[in-house]
């Protein structure tokens, strides 16, 4: 059975392992293991999917609760990508804060994904790299 609930926070090793699993890792600095732990103990909402307590997927999220929320990372391990457990963790998600906007950055191949649930393209979004010099 597969359980959707929030979570104050997730172990290091059920991160990367999700993270590998659904192919995020990729995207992930994997091989700093202190900015993944920073990257878990920064966020203030964890929505959490677990098939008889073993973490299946997870949404790792900021949040003020009211007015935004951006999440950072939506995983689902590929095995059971497809059936709906992202969408699901989504709705939790905004159940929790049911006034704030939902934000985020999408792979590229998860964009249809995202439009399919109704998110749309938002024309000001911007973004400063670590490399990258402010003016």
């Amino acid at each position: 059975m597969i359980s959707i609930q929030t979570e104050q926070t997730i172990g290091i090793e059920e991160f990367k392992k999700v993270l590998d699993d659904s192919g995020l890792g990729k995207r992930r600095p994997m091989e700093d293991e202190d900015l993944l732990m920073k990257m878990v103990s920064g966020a203030n909402l964890w929505v959490t999917a677990r098939e008889n307590g073993r973490l299946i997927g997870f949404m790792r999220g900021i949040s003020d609760y009211c007015y935004r929320t951006f999440v950072a990372d939506l995983a689902v391990i590929e095995s059971w990508q497809g059936k709906r457990i992202g969408r699901k963790m989504l709705v939790c998600t905004r159940e929790v804060a049911p006034s704030a906007r939902l934000f985020l950055f999408s792979a590229e191949d998860a964009e249809g994904f995202y439009r399919k649930l109704g998110f749309q393209l938002h024309e000001r979004c911007y973004q400063l790299k670590t490399d990258e010099p402010l003016c």
